[in-house]
């Protein structure tokens, strides 16, 4: 009986070295998970901070796309690299004062613009869809003449037509309402505060030009949710396989004193 019992126990004895080598193993992995994560996350917030500035929207001159008193997320942008149904940051004195203004680019240096066609926004002669509108309202409250926009400049309205001071209330202007592309120092990608997501994508401008692309937001965001599960997990992989290892012990414990 007892060289039996010495037989059934010896493997266990090589059992338990093989498990300590495969959680030495699980933890160098572990590390590797939390710096990997960290990283990601840390690199990921870092990335967002060059690429977007967070800005309150104090007015509903933008409604339904962003509500008055909405945080968004605009990415710093160059004004050369604005187009057509863009919605942007800029800060012209003539309109107001020390203050950002965010309204939507429907024109562009050398496009004529007018309205109304059928109760649309014409650029170009093309009547343009713009389902971003509120429900059941037109492009415009009211007429206005054809407008040609000067080169290196930016005609904008707001989505909400009826109470947006916009480049309808400076027609009569030096620049007839325009902005220079210079003014401009971002292009809104989302609205966070409250959570609405991405800016839904200009296609009413699509057949003028191209439109722009969305900016690194989704990238950012998945690199910063995949890095915190790696740290989350990497850092709870040293308590589980604490408690796995103890609940074994108690096992190989019991058996071995049932065999005795």
């Amino acid at each position: 009986m007892g060289g039996e019992s010495t037989t059934r126990t010896a493997p266990r004895s090589g059992g338990t070295g093989t498990a300590a080598s495969g959680g030495r193993l699980g933890q160098r992995l572990s590390g590797v998970a939390v710096a990997l994560g960290l990283v990601l996350f840390l690199g990921g917030f870092g990335w967002a901070a060059l690429s977007y500035r967070p800005y309150t929207v104090p007015t509903s001159s933008m409604t339904p796309t962003i509500d008055a008193g909405n945080r968004v997320l605009a990415q710093r942008v160059d004004g050369a690299e604005v187009r057509r149904g863009d919605v942007v940051v800029f800060r012209d004195n003539s309109w107001v004062t020390g203050s950002d203004v965010v309204k939507r680019v429907v024109a562009v240096g050398g496009d004529t613009v007018s309205c109304c066609t059928d109760g649309k926004l014409t650029v170009n002669g093309k009547q343009i869809e713009e389902p971003y509108l509120p429900k059941g309202t037109l492009a415009e409250n009211q007429n206005f003449a054809t407008v040609t926009v000067p080169k290196g400049r930016l005609f904008l309205l707001g989505d909400e037509r009826q109470g947006s001071l916009d480049s309808t209330a400076h027609l009569t202007d030096a620049a007839k309402g325009t902005v220079a592309r210079t003014a401009v120092i971002a292009r809104v990608d989302a609205v966070v505060f409250p959570w609405k997501g991405g800016l839904k994508r200009p296609t009413g401008f699509e057949a003028l030009g191209a439109l722009s692309q969305p900016g690194p937001l989704a990238t950012i965001e998945l690199l910063i949710v995949v890095g915190a599960i790696l740290v989350l997990g990497g850092g709870a992989y040293g308590p589980i396989a604490k408690r796995a290892g103890r609940s074994r012990a108690r096992a190989a414990r019991a058996e071995a004193a049932g065999v005795r």
